[in-house]
């Protein structure tokens, strides 16, 4: 999250990726460092436990929220 945060503030663009039980963190971490409604993509949690083929699924299903992320 903090490194997502400076890259873009360096007009690098960057997608942070995080799972849904630590959102209402991600929301206040962004809005400490000045980046309220910072733009991140959720997935279901766990993800620590899955196997590569699960991966894979989750992160299809991310990639267009990915890919606005780092255009927009």
């Amino acid at each position: 999250m903090h490194d997502g945060i400076e890259m873009e503030r360096r007009g690098v663009p960057a997608a942070v990726i995080c799972t849904e039980p630590f959102r209402p963190t991600v929301e206040t971490v962004a809005k400490v460092r000045g980046m309220a409604g910072y733009g991140v993509a959720y997935v279901p949690h766990p993800v620590g436990s899955l196997g590569d083929d699960e991966l894979q699924e989750r992160a299809r299903a991310i990639a267009p929220e990915i890919k606005k992320l780092l255009t927009a």
